[in-house]
């Protein structure tokens, strides 16, 4: 049995959860014996038999041609369509409906729900992060309720270890709040969040990837006049010093729009940070009662929710149900379980 994990071609220049999700299971797959490759599309060789299988991550365009051409050559696939959206499934359904008609008249014409479903339900098994996703995927997108396997996303467990010390040092600050993640994409919310942070007297680290477009660029001039935010451009995941912003800060906060679940929270929660992340996309399926759940769209929301968890003592209650659950040993054993099944 030959695993290759696949996704978009622009994965490794992103750096977003699909690309932790991809290299770290590959990794925990490998060490318990499986058999496991990236898939090179310049192979001109490459030649997929009934025991092997392809990993794809992200169902959308730009893994869609991928998935029809293992689909037309036989090759077996499996995928994580990573996807959420605010909208209710009804309304999802309502769009694909009036859709129809006008498919007929621009034939090449085709929607993302419609790639979404394609790829879904031409792969062998579908494997959505939470419970939450796998509904919306058969309520709103028509995906055959029989392929579903909810797999969650994981964590490395050395972020259990980190080193606070490392950053206090560094940076001179601990018990902050902290945000990690993309700035410019419009489901980060960056502007709520920054706006919210401007009202709390409390200091705060932002470790972004700022996207050079209108909200980036709003996001980094209102940083810099910021007196209590402190802007950390990147530091590389492997780097100690990134588990030691975790380890070292007091709050985590992700109130994007949604998350499915949202990597850097599970870090800073097996770190032992307290968490405030959005409610949206089946958080509350990994964090349960360990954090605050503002709602992504209000500002005063997210401030209420960020004083509430400052209010709070750190516990290592979340840390447990992570290292249990969540950790890439438990994840990777589940997805080769899986793989077996399909080969069998």
């Amino acid at each position: 049995m030959r695993i290759y994990l696949a996704s978009y071609q622009s994965i490794m220049l992103n750096r977003g959860g699909p690309t932790y999700k991809l290299l770290h299971l590959k990794r925990a797959l490998e060490e318990i014996g499986v058999d496991v490759k990236l898939f090179d599309m310049w192979d001109f060789n490459l030649k997929l038999t009934k025991d092997d299988l392809v990993h794809i991550f992200l169902a959308n365009i730009s893994t869609y041609s991928l998935a029809t051409n293992l689909k037309l050559y036989g090759a077996k696939y499996v995928v994580n369509p990573i996807i959420f959206s605010n909208h209710p499934a009804w309304k999802i359904k309502l769009y694909q409906n009036l859709e129809k008609p006008l498919s007929r008249l621009f034939i090449r014409s085709i929607s993302d729900y419609k790639i979404i479903n394609l790829i879904c339900n031409n792969a062998e098994k579908v494997l959505p992060n939470t419970i939450d996703e796998g509904n919306l995927l058969v309520a709103g997108m028509n995906v055959d309720k029989e392929k579903m396997q909810v797999i969650h996303n994981g964590v490395e467990k050395r972020f259990a270890d980190a080193d606070a010390s490392l950053f206090q040092k560094k940076y001179g600050l601990k018990d902050f709040i902290l945000y990690v993640g993309h700035l410019g994409p419009d489901r980060k919310n960056g502007k709520n969040i920054i706006n919210a942070l401007q009202q709390i007297d409390h200091p705060s680290v932002i470790i972004a990837d700022i996207l050079h477009n209108k909200e980036g660029t709003w996001c980094r001039k209102e940083i810099e006049k910021s007196k209590n935010i402190k802007l950390i451009d990147w530091i590389n995941h492997d780097d100690p010093l990134f588990a030691s912003a975790y380890a070292a800060c007091h709050t985590f906060i992700l109130p994007t729009k949604y998350e499915t679940p949202g990597r850097a929270a599970l870090e800073a929660g097996i770190a032992g940070a307290n968490i405030v992340i959005t409610p949206n996309g089946g958080t509350k399926e990994y964090f349960a009662k360990h954090a605050e759940y503002p709602n992504p769209y209000s500002v005063e929301s997210i401030v209420t929710a960020i004083k509430t968890s400052l209010d709070k003592k750190k516990t290592d209650e979340l840390k447990k149900r992570i290292l249990i659950n969540y950790i890439w040993e438990v994840i990777a054993q589940k997805t080769a379980d899986m793989y077996k099944q399909i080969i069998k």
